[in-house]
C-alpha cells in the first residue's frame, strides 16, 4: 500500500487518481495511524519550504516519517517541495529540514548561469537521468517533465544526485540515496511520463 502524506499541501488527489487508473492501492494518510502498514511513500509539496515543515510538524507525522524511513527503511518519493524538505536546510527559510539526504536548498539565481532566466522555472523541460533506471526505467530519453520551482536541491552527497537539468544552469532534478527518492518536477502533471514514474516507484 502506498501512503500519500496529506499534511496541507501538495496535489493529493492527483496522485491518488493516477494510482486508481493504474489500479495500484494507495490512501491518503492525514495521521500517524494512517501511515501505518505503509509499504511506500509518497511526500509531494508546494510553496515555501518553511511553510510546509510547518505543517508537517503541525501534522503530528514527523516522527512517524522519520520512523519508517530511517528505521524501517520503507521507500518514500518526495515531490518539488516534498523533496526539498529532504535537506538539512533551505536558503528560503530558516527551519532544519528532514536531513535524510545531506544538503542545502538554494535559490536557482544562485547559480550564475541562471542569473539571467525569469523564476519560476515554469514548464516542460528535458530531464538526464545519470542511469535509466529504477525511477526513470522504460522511459523515453531524454524525458520531458513539468516544472514550477524556483529553489533546487543542492545535495553535499554528490552520489544522490539521480537526475539534472538545465535551465539556464545544470541542476539536479532528481536525487535517491538508498530507500529515500525525490523529483523536483511534478510527475503527477507529467502525462504518460509521470504516470510511468509514478509505476516504476511503486514497483521498485
Amino acid at each position: 500500500m502506498i501512503a500519500i502524506v496529506d499534511y496541507g499541501l501538495g496535489n493529493i488527489s492527483a496522485f491518488s487518481n493516477v494510482y486508481k487508473r493504474m489500479g495500484i492501492d494507495a490512501t491518503v494518510a492525514s495521521s500517524s495511524a494512517r501511515l501505518a502498514g505503509a509499504r511506500k511513500i509518497i511526500l509531494p509539496g508546494v510553496g515555501a519550504f518553511d511553510h510546509a515543515i510547518q505543517l508537517l510538524d503541525l501534522s503530528g507525522m514527523r516522527p512517524a516519517l522519520n520512523e519508517l524511513v530511517l528505521d524501517r527503511k520503507v521507500p518514500v518519493l518526495g515531490v518539488c517541495v516534498g523533496m526539498q524538505m529532504f535537506a538539512d536546510s533551505s536558503d528560503e527559510g530558516k527551519l532544519p529540514g528532514l536531513g535524510w539526504i545531506p544538503g542545502r536548498v538554494r535559490s536557482l539565481r544562485s547559480f550564475p548561469q541562471a542569473a539571467g532566466q525569469p523564476l519560476p522555472h515554469m514548464g516542460w523541460n528535458d530531464v538526464c537521468p545519470l542511469h535509466p533506471q529504477g525511477l526513470f526505467a522504460g522511459l523515453e530519453q531524454p524525458p520531458r517533465f513539468y516544472f514550477l520551482h524556483s529553489f533546487v536541491f543542492d545535495s553535499t552527497e554528490e552520489s544522490a544526485t539521480s537526475a539534472t537539468c538545465t535551465y539556464g544552469a545544470v541542476f539536479t532534478c532528481a536525487v535517491a540515496s538508498g530507500n529515500v527518492h525525490g523529483v523536483q518536477f511534478h510527475p503527477e502533471k507529467s502525462h504518460q511520463n509521470g504516470a510511468r514514474l509514478l509505476r516504476n516507484f511503486a514497483e521498485l
